[in-house]
């Protein structure tokens, strides 16, 4: 009796080794920018992935300067963020294979509609100088994201310098971008951000989009697999598949089809089709 009861414990103990190890290794972790997450779009797409492979993916979502730094420790298989220039530095020095164009959308300017700042006869350059020079309040996600990342680009190619410490109508939060925009609708603020989470965003309150539709406001995403030979414990082969499936007719297609009250959030521009 003693004897059955010590193989039916070390049966239990062999299963549940098995299952852990199985798990660990037929999984998938993608190091993410927050505007994808905070859509809904993992919560679109993973579950039509599942019936082409039911691996288990993982999703941590952060802002892009932190998603590459956590993919640079090798705590990631894939990388899927916004900010062209750090993503091919990273596959420039080797922690990425490649990286492929996946889809885009834009940038919005949004604030109170009060301020009474035409979309149609307004650009992006003329608003934020008009910010500047009245000193408007300005909310910055200030945390390196990709969306911070565009904000600070777009005050240099104005020829602008901002001085966080001097300049109060400049607040920076170090917050993801819902976070944000809560703080610039309470604060009656202005602030940059990307269509997808606008149009997801519930606490809109009086405010509104002032400028959309500027070339220079276009929000582009690339994912990149990780590098094997810097991170030897990736799961290369399971990358590939998932991103061959995001890049090919079938993923695009499906990218092109979700939408938030009815309102397309992404829009494919893979090169492989």
């Amino acid at each position: 009796m003693i004897n059955k009861f010590k193989i039916i414990l070390l049966i239990f103990f062999q299963l549940i080794f098995f299952k852990n190890t199985i798990s660990k290794e037929d999984s998938l972790i993608i190091q993410s920018t927050t505007s994808t997450r905070d859509s809904g779009f993992y919560n679109f797409i993973l579950p039509k992935y599942k019936i082409v492979d039911d691996i288990r993916i993982k999703v941590i979502a952060s802002g892009t300067g932190h998603a590459i730094v956590n993919a640079k420790k090798c705590d990631a298989d894939i990388v899927l963020v916004h900010d062209k220039t750090s993503e091919e530095l990273f596959v420039k020095n080797e922690f990425g294979l490649y990286r492929e164009d996946l889809m885009y959308n834009h940038f919005l300017l949004v604030g109170p509609k009060s301020l009474n700042i035409s979309v149609n006869n307004e650009n992006i350059y003329q608003v934020l100088q008009k910010i500047y020079d009245n000193k408007l309040t300005f909310v910055s996600r200030g945390d390196n994201s990709g969306t911070n990342k565009k904000e600070i680009s777009l005050w240099k190619n104005l020829g602008l310098k901002i001085n966080t410490r001097k300049d109060r109508w400049y607040l920076e939060t170090g917050s993801g971008m819902g976070a944000s925009l809560n703080i610039a609708v309470n604060k009656n603020a202005i602030t940059l951000t990307d269509r997808a989470t606008w149009i997801s965003f519930n606490n809109k309150r009086n405010h509104t989009i002032l400028v959309e539709g500027d070339e220079d406001l276009y929000n582009y995403y690339g994912i990149i697999p990780i590098n094997p030979k810097k991170c030897p414990k990736t799961e290369a082969e399971s990358s590939e598949k998932f991103i061959n499936w995001l890049l090919s007719d079938k993923g695009q297609e499906l990218i092109n089809s979700f939408r938030i009250n009815g309102e397309q959030l992404f829009f494919g521009n893979s090169k492989k089709n």
